[in-house]
């Protein structure tokens, strides 16, 4: 009888763990929800002209806009992870989410550099269309590039330079092939080239320019076109990614404890360390694929 309400107590405790985790899981997500809806609220006051409401309904969402701006999304690691320490009573997972801290963070720079890399190169495609623009109501070249800069953002952190040296009759190719270096402004470079032969040769620029946009936004709809077929895959990296987590809820649902198992036997710490080198060794393996997948395609 004593075994016996051993175990139910034990079955108690881990479905009362697994219902607390599922609830801080439920909670994250509940939180990221409140915060996207706060952001589409307040633009829709500002564009229905309520900016008194809105002002009103600031301080309301003020905290969470506090919270996302001063912690990173990396240091949501340590949490998750104290909150599987205290549900498998060790400290093996907190060490291992504050581990993950800088890994975490490193993925979510180069997730934003891609993005930034992307914002670039849209931006340097409509500097193509908007300086054309200009050339074609009779502007002069020099101030044309200025005001297409300015309106575009085209030329990023190199666009005083680049101005400077329209304005003041500088060497402008030689300065937009400096900002070209900038990743993912590589058509910058182009439209020095553009310049540089309508200059020397008489050539008209803005066929030049029209011929470089639309090259320019070929490549991006390849790009496009390649991200769309390659989503797929990535899907089912993440799937398998998450296949063991679904694996030890399922466990603590059927009354197994799994982090029990894993974290205070030795058996579990050898299943533990060998699950993580291939979980590990499974995803650089899959990446590996994609982005050969990618690089052939592009």
């Amino acid at each position: 009888m004593a075994a016996v309400a051993g175990t139910d107590r034990g079955s108690v405790v881990t479905a009362g763990g697994a219902v607390v985790w599922a609830a801080v899981c439920a909670g994250l997500a509940a939180a990221l929800l409140v915060g996207s809806e706060g952001e589409l609220r307040r633009a829709r006051l500002v564009v229905a002209g309520g900016v008194a409401q809105e002002r009103a309904a600031l301080p309301r969402e003020r905290w969470w806009g506090v919270v996302r701006e001063r912690v990173r999304p990396q240091w949501w690691c340590v949490p998750v992870s104290g909150v599987l320490a205290v549900l498998g009573e060790s400290v093996i997972p907190l060490a291992l989410g504050a581990a993950a801290v800088p890994w975490v963070g490193r993925q979510l720079r180069v997730r934003q550099a891609a993005r930034e890399r992307k914002r670039r190169g849209e931006r340097v495609i409509d500097l193509c269309g908007a300086l054309s623009g200009e050339l074609r109501a009779g502007g002069h070249p020099g101030r044309a590039l200025c005001v297409a800069a300015v309106d575009t953002g085209g030329l990023g952190a190199a666009e005083a330079d680049v101005v400077a040296a329209a304005r003041f009759g500088g060497d402008v190719p030689e300065a937009l092939r400096r900002a070209a270096r900038e990743p993912g402004a590589g058509g910058l470079a182009g439209i020095g080239v553009c310049w540089q032969v309508a200059v020397g040769s008489g050539a008209g620029l803005v066929a030049g320019l029209d011929r470089l946009e639309a090259a320019l936004r070929d490549e991006q709809d390849r790009r496009e076109q390649l991200r769309a077929r390659l989503s797929g895959a990535w899907s089912t990296v993440g799937l398998l990614a998450l296949l063991p987590v679904v694996g030890v809820l399922i466990g603590s649902a059927m009354g197994a404890d799994p982090l029990r198992v894993l974290l205070h036997t030795p058996w579990g710490w050898g299943c533990l360390v060998m699950g993580g080198a291939l979980e590990a060794g499974g995803l650089v393996w899959a990446r590996r694929i994609v982005r050969g997948g990618e690089g052939e395609g592009a």
